[in-house]
């Protein structure tokens, strides 16, 4: 679907079709999601931080740099944890008790030699796929966490090293593997690479089986990922925040939920339990009183 920024808040509900599309597919594409301007001042941010990368050694010998917990090392990223158009379908789809457990920015540059073997396929959570108890191993495992993924160069054409993803596939707990991974081997069927625009986004569930490609084009890709998650569930990344800079003293309340700021995870600001202490959760706080919890959607009760 298509949609113009400026149109939504952060607290508009997202459409009934989005949310149907998501739950049958595990991802869920949406156009324009940043202006044009928002869209360069990000990619210039991103090109800083990849010079300050490559200047420390990080980056790998064809240039490709994969930085966790990037969201401090700029203003933008920081507002990005709750723009508008994509923040309503986190908790939309996840509800209030949530935070940004890994996040990753993406700069790859064009292959510098032919593709070689590999097998990419995977879904993120790592042991999240095997220490929880099923009732029912035939179904499919919690969600627990979902990315936004900001598409900052042109990735309209295959070969670009965008993502690919199963379209159903996070119904699925698990994928045949080939016998022989030290050989090329089709990717499996039903396979989509997503293709995008500047300035496009996508949403996915973790549990969707997803590999990254080769970029075979002369175009560099540039990426920004956030992950979501319960607050109970510990960080990926470690993002050391300084709570003494500007950076931090600009966040707004519900920002500062997302980054980690609590007194525990179950709760909020409370002592000992005592109180009703959900009411202060930022986000939950915030949904309420602009009238937007369901108590026939568990997780917006």
């Amino acid at each position: 679907m298509t949609i113009t920024p400026q149109a939504v808040s952060a607290y508009d509900p997202i459409p009934v079709e989005d949310r149907q599309e998501f739950l049958d597919n595990g991802f869920l594409l949406l156009r324009n999601v940043l202006t044009e301007e928002h869209r360069q001042r990000l990619e210039e941010a991103v090109d800083r931080v990849y010079e300050d990368e490559i200047a420390a050694g990080q980056g790998t010998k064809d240039g490709t740099v994969h930085l966790l917990g990037f969201l401090d090392r700029d203003e933008l990223f920081g507002e990005l944890l709750t723009h508008p158009p994509l923040f309503r379908y986190m908790w939309g789809l996840a509800g209030w008790n949530i935070y940004t457990h890994h996040n990753h920015l993406d700069v790859t540059p064009p292959a510098l030699e032919p593709e070689k073997p590999y097998w990419g396929w995977h879904q993120d959570g790592y042991r999240q796929n095997s220490d929880p108890e099923t009732v029912d191993p035939n179904l499919p495992r919690p969600m627990f966490s979902l990315k936004i993924a900001y598409v900052l160069s042109d990735l309209s054409d295959t070969g670009r090293g965008a993502t690919k993803v199963i379209p159903g596939s996070h119904l699925w707990n698990s994928l045949a593997r080939p016998a022989d991974t030290s050989v090329q081997n089709p990717d499996p069927e039903g396979t989509l690479e997503i293709t995008a625009n500047p300035g496009d986004a996508f949403i996915f569930d973790r549990r969707l089986w997803h590999s990254r490609s080769t970029n075979l084009s002369t175009v560099t890709r540039k990426m920004l990922f956030i992950g979501y998650t319960y607050r109970w569930i510990r960080p990926l990344d470690d993002m050391p925040i300084d709570k003494s800079s500007e950076w931090w003293a600009n966040r707004t309340p519900v920002q500062k939920q997302l980054l980690g700021e609590a007194t525990h995870t179950a709760n909020y600001w409370g002592i000992n339990w005592d109180g009703f202490i959900d009411e202060e959760i930022p986000l939950r706080k915030e949904l309420r009183t602009r009238g937007l919890l369901d108590r026939s959607v568990p997780w917006l009760r």
